[in-house]
């Protein structure tokens, strides 16, 4: 990415710590093959930019792919447990 962008590697290293990015960690990347993929994604960059006034921003990211595992440890009880029922 340097050498296309003809910086420097630590550059490069800079720019994506800053922003979280890991990208050693991906061993594969999926294109979406949704048509209409640069309007949805232009709309919801835009909303993050200038979102309109009063209102909140939410996202819900989709994996459809993922499969969700078994629990590895048991379920939370279902009562509250407070300061002063711990023993319950």
């Amino acid at each position: 990415m340097a050498q296309a962008k003809s910086v420097g590697p630590a550059t490069v290293q800079r720019i994506w710590d800053a922003h979280g990015l890991e990208p050693h960690r991906i061993r594969s990347f999926e294109r979406s093959r949704d048509q209409q993929l640069v309007e949805r994604l232009t709309d919801v960059v835009g909303l993050y930019l200038n979102p309109p006034d009063q209102a909140a921003v939410l996202c819900v990211e989709e994996k459809s792919q993922i499969q969700a595992w078994n629990r590895t440890q048991p379920g939370l009880p279902d009562e509250k447990r407070t300061w002063w029922n711990q023993d319950a």
